[in-house]
């Protein structure tokens, strides 16, 4: 996983509430038995007809946000099931950053697990950045969002912070210690005299 800092990019304007897993990567997909490839099918029953071809009007096809690094949404974005593949898919098409009001509780966590910062802030704030169409810096270690002359804080837990700073998912940051562990285990080994 690599390590985050800054991001600085035109937003994605994904405006709708209840994004959930399935409409993020829709379950004929899940096949790859690797984290890549998945880019491609994000938000697939969105972004094409039933033929494949690209539906013009969905954001994702417009020019304009061809390279955009940052998602931007509203409630409970990640909502349904727990399937770690929406966040590959997000990561894969070249997403760094997913901005909503709220997000489901797992599909939060599996974003710092595999190296996307998920932020979250109030519907004003999001109503802003919905109709920003320059670019937004993403500052993590000052946890600032800067766009036009706006300066907003946002709140993570310090521990996701450091270890997305640090490109450390839970097991990485677990092995950090394995000098520790290695050395527990040799204690509690030993039989007891008792």
């Amino acid at each position: 996983m690599k390590n985050f800092k800054f991001v600085r990019s035109i937003i994605t304007p994904l405006d709708k509430i209840n994004v959930d897993t399935d409409q993020i990567v829709p379950k004929q997909f899940l096949k790859l038995v690797t984290k890549t490839g998945f880019g491609k099918y994000l938000f697939y029953n969105w972004r094409f007809n039933l033929h494949g071809d690209k539906k013009p009007n969905f954001v994702l096809n417009k020019s304009l946000y061809r390279n955009s690094k940052i998602l931007v949404s509203r409630d409970n974005f990640g909502c349904g099931s727990s399937r770690e593949h929406a966040v590959w898919a997000i990561i894969d098409y070249g997403f760094e950053v997913v901005i909503a009001t709220s997000f489901a509780d797992i599909f939060y966590d599996n974003c710092f697990q595999n190296g996307l910062l998920p932020i979250q802030l109030n519907g004003e704030i999001i109503n802003k950045l919905m109709k920003f169409e320059s670019y937004v810096k993403v500052n993590l270690p000052q946890q600032i969002i800067e766009f036009g002359s706006e300066r907003v804080k946002f709140v993570i837990d310090v521990e996701k912070k450091q270890n997305l700073m640090s490109g450390l998912d839970n097991i990485a940051f677990t092995m950090k210690y394995e000098d520790k562990i290695s050395e527990y285990e040799n204690i509690s080994n030993v039989p007891s005299i008792l």
